[in-house]
């Protein structure tokens, strides 16, 4: 195969190229951070740190460069791009994220933890440091899982099912009101029509799954491949006859689980457990 030209010389790296355009514009245009800051109404920080790949930003403030640079719609797709990059998680879960990018379906059993499809940003941090991540790359993983969340959404997303072990939803967060964030986010998604979620109470006892977190993924073409985890390796399982006798354990942990209607009131139930916080 012959050798890939580069024309421009910038970054084949999405998060590398967005961050080089944003400071080619800026450049182009002769202005300092704080100028920008000042016509577009966001912090100069904030730019500075998207210029040097810290942060990619949300995309109000993409949006709004796109406005002011007069390029309508190619920062907004760089940074879609960089934030849907597989490459910015680790090597075992490289090929996994590239997969559920194209998954017709999913379904997720949690045994002690919440899909990172339905984390918020409070329980994403508090997890992803828990396996000893921190500083810049901390919040740098905190965006891209949050970036993926952009897959259960719009008209086109795909159908989504996760079942909650009653432990995922006992394991609280340090912090009250982020435990609570993260409650009421279960809630509000399980109202889209895409997203099923189910609980299985501790009372149903033991079953097949009870200490394996796993991801169903159904591509185009009719296979089906399976992604288990726990806290120190997660596999990528693509064996028809393993992938099979997991479904198989799968249904029967769906046949115990709560029906969707009750699965919601026991979320509520839980959130109503959670103490507010006091106003200041």
């Amino acid at each position: 195969m012959p050798q890939r030209l580069v024309i421009t010389g910038r970054s084949q790296e999405p998060r590398g190229r967005f961050a080089q355009e944003l400071r080619r514009l800026r450049i182009e245009r002769g202005l300092s951070l704080r100028e920008l800051a000042k016509a577009v109404g966001w912090d100069a920080s904030l730019f500075s740190k998207m210029e040097n790949g810290q942060t990619l930003g949300g995309p109000e403030v993409v949006q709004a460069l796109d406005q002011f640079y007069g390029t309508p719609g190619l920062l907004v797709t760089l940074w879609e791009l960089a934030v849907a990059d597989p490459t910015q998680f680790k090597e075992q879960y490289r090929r996994y994220m590239v997969l559920e990018s194209e998954a017709l379906s999913l379904w997720h059993y949690g045994a002690t933890t919440i899909h990172g499809l339905l984390q918020t940003a409070g329980y994403a941090r508090e997890a992803l440091a828990a396996g000893g991540i921190e500083g810049e790359k901390l919040e740098q993983q905190v965006e891209a899982r949050l970036g993926r969340q952009q897959l259960l959404e719009g008209g086109n997303a795909p159908p989504f099912r996760t079942i909650l072990s009653e432990a995922a939803l006992r394991t609280s967060l340090r912090e009250t009101q982020a435990w609570r964030e993260q409650l009421e986010y279960l809630l509000e998604a399980a109202e889209r029509p895409n997203i099923t979620l189910q609980v299985i109470p501790f009372g149903m006892g033991l079953h097949g799954l009870v200490n394996t977190e796993v991801t169903y993924l159904r591509l185009p073409g009719g296979r089906t491949v399976a992604h288990t985890e726990n806290d120190i390796h997660g596999e990528l399982v693509e064996e028809d006859g393993r992938v099979e006798r997991l479904q198989r354990t799968y249904d029967a942990v769906r046949d115990l689980a709560l029906p969707p209607a009750e699965s919601r009131k026991f979320v509520l139930r839980m959130l109503e457990e959670v103490p507010c916080e006091p106003s200041t």
